[in-house]
């Protein structure tokens, strides 16, 4: 029991001390203040709405819940619910959850929770799972079309709920039954200031499509709607257009098909449109006044969206056709008329498409008559109401809620009395406020005031609410809960608050004044018979349907029931299937006016206390014994407080009980033993037994403390001296094997001692002078093998181009080190040469000859290595012509290419072939076959070349010879280093003289008999582009440019 440990304020207001209203409010104020909003009244639940999402819900807390008893927790309403259904489930016991409040006090979120943890705790399985899901659905549909934005409330109920919702033996879900009761159809036509019409409508051109708005002929702003409140569109945290979207899908998963649903959406569509009809005054042939439609297209779209004539649907709003004996008579409506017409019409469509829509959620949700069941009820309805203007509407959910008051009171002294009865304790009359009697006035078969008003209804002549208000004087002018005008002035009391057109009731609650005012028209709640047959004309099935009346086969001339005497009647449906049940209450209460968080208006509570009875409810579970529980869980709280029962019994529960209580000499007027509860009477017995407890629990709590320390010291010591013997052992060992350790060492070092000793003695005994020489060439030996064989492992690779070798170990090694590597590496190149063929070891001296004679001297010449030397670069096996021009003993060609001759007058160059042979040097005209200068080896005297990447080189030519008496050659070649290589090697064979090559940029040429100086500069390009220019300047002087 958490009822009074650790909690803030008292959990049960049973237990309240004193019991006044202030405490009460303190009491709740202090709790909500502390967002604990739910407090107990015995096993009623009060629920302080707090405005925010509370971390108390969800799986965790329905888990939490489930596995505890009714006070074993903190009060929650899953406590309740819970209690609920495990009495319906184990016991067999209907139960039913009445649910009232104020609007904005949280009826419908509390109907939901318990709801959400029926669903949760209830059975699995596919089917039970779909039935779960269709009975959570069906509130944010009902909720669309039955609720609206208030004054009071964003979400404000406005329409009774009860919910039957039926159970298999397993107590899993089969389906329900709904019913609904006073929709305060009134709401359509008109609104307050700051109010809003039913979510439905806004919801519906928010988030439909526009396709679908096209259908409905519709436009999505809300100001071109007469029925909607154009000044508050939209509610702050409520989104419109999402929460259609979840009606429809609500709707799809209790079963509406998409063409109900369609249908649906066009009837609500009906209701708006009909608001847009204007109506103008006219006027008769014979000057009677009249009405007719302003603009008729607005009737136009309606008969073609619903099948209607609208020609006719025109007659029956601006007309009325009154049936006699005889003949029909009909009348034309004025303006006024017509526009009362029209709204009620407009109202009544939209009440019975709630009722429809509540019987198909029936049909979806009902359960086969076969099958045995059991039921759990829950009543969401209007709380008490009293507004600064009262009507017909407040007077019927007064009393209702009058009806309730009687029902819970009666129905808590009668479990108050089987309890007693029960345990066997004697039973003693309660005195309480009985509001029997303000029931008995208004619900009276013949003279209550519903019946007076069905009368005044009913009878024939002029009829009007100031006539029902003086027979309603005549009536009750000695009633003690019935007040008005003219019974004040009879009682000569005076009465400002009083109006003329008003009547008072005292009501459990509080007097409430009501303004008779439209009772007469809200009670007969009429519609014109051609508005009802023009209805049942149409080709819409659900529009028709709505109006059965309508059908001229089913016409009656009888008068409907009174919407007093339909509510009445629901009221004493209601009442029978309550009584049948074990009730459970639910009392909401609205902290504040403005839904704010954390407000707590002391003055609004104490009248919605008032309202819902908690004071009278409090003093009625009082009446006898304020506080009762089970010998067991009594005796294992209060055990500790006896010698005899602790800290064990194995007597019997009640014993034990007796034992303690004996022994604490608490008041036997205090205390009742039933058969399976101890009752205590007052709540101080109580509290002194918590206080005697809580210094009980101090002194064992330090027993407990004082033992705990005893123990933990005596365990600290014993693992202190286990340790300290450990350490002890292995400190002990650890010196000894040290000490071992030395000892060891100590023996080794003597026997070493000893050993060399020996070796010495025998050494000086055995060997003579000549040992040290053999020792030396045994270690020196014994190392140069050693370094010989490392050297066989490690030999580097067989590529000559490797140069790496191993370093020597030893500096005595150094010399035969670099003799092997110089061996090894001409064995190497040996090798190499031995895998080449004659023409790659003629190219490797061609290259070995370029190399001598151009390395670090012409700067092509490292562009040169990398290539082979071709020698023929004119194709000449091709071309048999060249071929005869070296002749037929001439040998081999060395080298064929094309060269450019430079002019020796004017230094311009032409293209020459050149020719090499082993003997001579051939030149002639690209364009021409023959000859044109051959010159011998022997004739060449030598060449000069130039340093830089250019192909000019000068052949220098003996002036004996008689090529030679003409001149030099001044010759420009591509391949100047292979083709002066093989010139130099081809000179060497044929005169066994080396070639003189020089590399100079100034030279001098002989042409004819005269020298010319030739001086070669590099060019911008620097010669990479290959040209070359020759300017001669003067007659000895040959400037080239490459």
């Amino acid at each position: 029991m958490t009822l009074l440990e650790g909690s803030v304020g008292v959990e049960d207001l049973v237990l309240l001390e004193p019991l006044e209203q202030g405490s009460l409010l303190k009491n709740l104020q202090q709790r909500y203040e502390h967002k604990e909003i739910y407090t107990y009244i015995g096993n009623v639940l009060i629920s302080v709405n707090p405005y925010q999402q509370l971390p108390i819900y969800g799986p965790e807390f329905i888990a939490k819940y489930r596995d505890y008893t009714f006070y074993e927790l903190q009060p929650h309403i899953y406590a309740l619910a819970n209690v609920a259904y495990q009495s319906l489930r184990d016991r067999d016991r209907d139960q039913c959850i009445l649910i009232t409040g104020e609007s904005g006090a949280g009826k419908t979120e509390a109907s939901k929770l318990v709801m959400s943890y029926v669903a949760a705790v209830c059975g699995k399985g596919e089917q039970v799972n779909s039935v779960k899901e269709q009975l959570l659905q069906s509130n944010p549909v009902l909720e669309a079309f039955g609720n609206a934005k208030t004054i009071r409330n964003n979400n404000s109920s406005r329409f009774g709920k009860y919910m039957d919702i039926e159970f298999d033996f397993k107590g899993s879900p089969l389906g329900g039954v709904i019913t609904n009761y006073l929709l305060e159809k009134s709401r359509v036509v008109k609104q307050l200031e700051g109010e809003r019409n039913f979510h439905i409508f806004y919801q519906l051109l928010a988030g439909a499509e526009a396709d679908l708005l096209k259908d409905l002929k519709l436009e999505r702003e809300t100001r071109c709607y007469v029925y909607l409140n154009r000044k508050v569109s939209r509610v702050d945290g409520m989104d419109d257009a999402s929460n259609f979207k979840a009606v429809q899908s609500a709707m799809a998963v209790i079963g509406f098909s998409e063409k109900e649903i369609q249908q649906v959406l066009e009837v609500t569509a009906l209701v708006l449109k009909l608001g847009n009809v204007e109506l103008a005054d006219e006027f008769q042939a014979n000057g009677v006044s009249a009405s007719g439609i302003r603009d008729g297209r607005g009737i136009q779209e309606i008969g073609e969206m619903m099948g209607l004539n609208s020609e006719e649907l025109e007659k029956a709003l601006c007309s009325r056709t009154m049936k006699t004996a005889k003949e029909n008579v009909v009348t034309a409506l004025n303006v006024v008329q017509a526009q009362y017409a029209r709204d009620a019409l407009a109202k009544n469509i939209y009440s019975r498409l709630f009722n429809w829509i509540v019987n198909r959620i029936n049909e979806s949700i009902k359960v086969g008559t076969g099958e045995k069941k059991k039921v759990m009820g829950v009543l969401d309805i209007y709380g008490f109401e009293i507004l600064e203007d009262n009507s017909f509407e407040q007077f019927v959910i007064n009393y209702c809620n009058e009806k309730l008051q009687q029902v819970f009171i009666e129905m808590t002294l009668k479990e108050e009395q089987e309890e007693y009865e029960r345990e066997g304790i004697p039973w003693t009359k309660v005195d309480y406020s009985d509001n029997g009697v303000i029931c008995n006035l208004i619900e009276h078969n013949q003279r209550g005031i519903l019946a007076m008003l069905d009368e005044e209804c009913l009878r024939p002549g002029v009829v009007s609410d100031t006539t029902f208000l003086a027979k309603l004087n005549h009536l009750f002018s000695k009633h003690t809960h019935y007040e008005s005008k003219v019974t004040q002035n009879a009682q000569r009391q005076y009465d400002h608050t009083m109006g003329l057109s008003s009547f008072r009731i005292c009501h459990y609650a509080g007097k409430v004044t009501y303004n008779v005012n439209g009772f007469i028209d809200k009670n007969n709640d009429l519609l014109f018979r051609d508005l009802s047959q023009v209805m049942w004309k149409a080709r819409h099935p659900l529009l028709q349907s709505l109006f059965p009346e309508g059908d001229p086969k089913q016409a009656s001339l009888k008068r409907p029931p009174t919407a007093g005497a339909q509510f009445k009647s629901s009221v004493a449906i209601l009442m029978k299937n309550l009584y049948s049940k074990n009730p459970n209450y639910i009392r909401c209460i609205k902290p504040n006016e403005h839904q704010q968080r954390g407000q707590f208006s002391s003055e609004l509570v104490a009248i919605q206390t008032r309202y819902l009875g908690l004071l009278e409810n409090v003093r009625v579970r009082r009446a006898g014994y304020a506080y009762r529980q089970g010998y067991r869980p009594f005796l294992e709280r209060y055990r500790l407080l006896s010698r005899s029962t602790w800290p064990r019994w194995n007597g019997g529960d009640r014993e034990g009980v007796e034992k303690v209580v004996g022994e604490l000499s608490l008041s036997s007027e205090e205390l009742a033993f039933g058969k399976t509860k101890i009752f205590i009477r007052s709540p101080k017995t109580l509290f002194h037994l918590e206080e005697r407890r809580r210094l009980r629990l101090q002194q064992l709590a330090t027993l407990i403390q004082k033992t705990y320390r005893g123990w933990r010291c005596r365990t600290h010591y014993r693992l202190m001296r286990k340790s300290q013997i450990l350490i002890s052992a292995w400190f002990r060992g650890n010196m000894q094997k040290k000490r071992y350790g030395k000892i060891k060492a100590s023996s080794l070092l003597i026997q070493a001692f000893v050993r060399g000793w020996k070796a010495r003695k025998d050494y000086r005994k055995y060997f003579r002078s000549g040992a040290a020489l053999t020792l030396a060439n045994f270690i020196y030996k014994s190392i140069t093998r050693k370094f010989l064989l490392g050297l066989k492992d490690n030999l580097p690779s067989t590529n000559i181009l490797d140069k790496t070798w191993p370093a020597a170990p030893y500096k005595c090694f150094h010399t035969a080190n670099q003799e092997l590597r110089q061996l090894f590496y001409r064995w190497k190149c040996k090798k190499f040469r031995d895998r080449l063929s004659l023409k790659q070891v003629e190219n490797l001296r061609e290259k070995l000859c370029a190399s001598e004679l151009f390395k670090d001297k012409k700067a092509s010449y490292p562009q040169s290595v990398p290539i082979p030397f071709r020698g023929d670069y004119i194709g000449l096996q091709g071309n048999p012509k060249l071929q005869k021009l070296k002749g037929g003993a001439e040998g081999p060609v060395l080298v064929a290419e094309t060269v450019k001759k430079v002019n020796r007058g004017n230094g311009k160059t032409s293209s020459r072939i050149l020719l090499l042979t082993k003997e001579h040097v051939i030149l002639t005209d690209t364009k021409k076959s023959q000859a044109k200068t051959v010159i011998g080896l022997d004739s060449v005297a030598g060449v000069s070349v130039t340093s830089f990447k250019d192909g000019l080189f000068s052949l220098h030519l003996n002036e004996i010879s008689s090529v030679g008496s003409k001149g030099d050659f001044l010759l420009v070649s591509e391949h100047v280093i292979e083709l002066l290589t093989k010139m130099y090697r081809a000179v060497l064979d044929a005169t066994q003289k080396q070639l003189p090559v020089t590399v100079t940029e100034d030279f001098s040429v002989r042409f004819k008999e005269s020298s010319v100086a030739v001086k070669v500069t590099q060019g911008p390009e620097r010669g990479r582009n290959g040209k070359l220019s020759c300017k001669k300047t003067g007659s000895r002087c040959l400037d080239v440019t490459v």
